[in-house]
Order: C-alpha cells, then sequence, then structure tokens
C-alpha cells in the first residue's frame, strides 16, 4: 500500500518567504564585521530579493504567454 504524500499548502506566500529569507539575512549581516560571512549573507538577501521581483514579474497580469 503506497503512503499518501503531504500535499499541505505553506502559509505564506513564496514572495512573502523569500522576503523574510531576505531580511534575516541582512540583519544577520549587519551584526557581523566586514568578511566572508557577511558578504555571503548579504549575496543571500540580494538573491532572494532578485528572485522575489522575478516572481513577481512572472505573475503579473500584463505579462503574455507566447503565442
Amino acid at each position: 500500500m503506497k503512503k499518501k504524500r503531504n500535499r499541505s499548502r505553506p502559509v505564506l506566500t513564496l514572495q512573502e518567504r523569500l522576503g523574510q529569507v531576505a531580511l534575516r539575512a541582512r540583519k544577520e549581516a549587519a551584526d557581523l564585521p566586514p568578511g566572508q560571512e557577511r558578504d555571503r549573507l548579504i549575496e543571500i538577501a540580494m538573491a532572494n530579493e532578485a528572485a522575489a521581483s522575478i516572481d513577481r514579474w512572472l505573475s503579473s497580469p500584463g505579462l503574455q504567454g507566447p503565442k
């Protein structure tokens, strides 16, 4: 007998989750002195903000698919 997959939906939207990760990374980076770890956290924040921006653009009502 197959086990049924848990298909629950996340409470927050993808945009909200990406924003939270970016905000958390920026807060952690602000507490660190300049260095590799701080740079890594800032890169994580920037990547998540870019992903949120792309998701907003892709889900915008004005975007037309190929015909």
